[in-house]
């Protein structure tokens, strides 16, 4: 059986405006071969596609079985506009992370079995009869964002590659896309050499806020930078003739590299 495509009559799905795009949908017979029904359609749509006077070029071609189908496929080709060096394209997520913690910000209440009087450990959470503090996982604010940069070629050198490579991993010593030193973690790039000669980079990000003011049981005025770690030491202490665990310090540890991101040069 000879290979057929024909344009199906939901085709033509055009969009126009700032962000013009149009996708052009087909039915595909006679081939079990997913790499026959995309050669198809390669050879048989057109590269271009005209919305509003602009003609845009052919960006992806898929192809999908259909589903209860012998030798039936249907592919979809997508036009849009090709990005031009020194274009640039802009994307962010303020989903957050997680983060376990040994401590509550503000002890709220205690209610004790009738008769016994609920041990105070300044707002250490989960703490086992032991000793032991089990703390728990909470969402975090973790902001993070990403930029997509059209680059000459004679921009992405070796050497800003290796820079690249270096930055990965550090937090910002100033200002830096909005963020304050402290709150910007580089979480690295990567980029393709395009059929233009340029590059398509994409630098990765996470913004974690600078807090102040903290307090931790009775410990109070703790300064924390946004990438830097924080751990309670406790100990146990005697009161109202049982044992109960208390926050003793409050500690602030650096653990990712530090640098300019301005170096990066976006």
């Amino acid at each position: 059986m000879a290979i057929e495509i024909h344009e199906k009559i939901e085709s033509r799905r055009l969009v126009a405006g700032d962000n013009p795009s149009a996708e052009m949908v087909y039915a595909i017979t006679g081939t079990t071969n997913e790499t026959e029904a995309l050669l198809t359609i390669h050879n048989n749509a057109p590269v271009l596609f005209e919305v509003d006077t602009l003609f845009l070029p052919r960006e992806s071609v898929t192809v999908r079985p259909v589903e209860n189908g012998f030798e039936m496929w249907e592919g979809i080709v997508r036009f849009a506009p090709i990005p031009q060096t020194e274009d640039s394209v802009f994307s962010f997520d303020t989903g957050g992370g997680t983060a376990h913690i040994t401590h509550a910000r503000k002890h709220v209440n205690s209610y004790p079995a009738p008769g016994k009087q609920a041990p105070n450990h300044r707002g250490a959470i989960g703490v086992t009869q032991d000793g032991n503090i089990e703390g728990v996982d909470i969402p975090v604010p973790v902001f993070h964002f990403s930029e997509i940069h059209y680059l000459p070629d004679e921009f992405v050198t070796p050497q800003y590659k290796g820079l690249l490579a270096r930055l990965t991993g550090c937090v910002n010593t100033g200002t830096f896309k909005g963020l304050d030193a402290g709150e910007c973690l580089f979480l690295g790039a990567a980029g393709t050499k395009r059929n233009l000669g340029d590059w398509e980079v994409t630098y990765r990000f996470a913004g974690s806020p600078n807090e102040m003011g903290l307090t931790i049981g009775d410990i109070t005025g703790i300064t924390k930078k946004g990438w830097e770690y924080l751990w309670v030491e406790y100990e146990m202490t005697e009161e109202g003739n049982r044992l109960v665990t208390r926050p003793v310090a409050a500690h602030i540890e650096e653990v990712h590299r530090t640098a300019d991101l301005n170096q990066l040069m976006i």
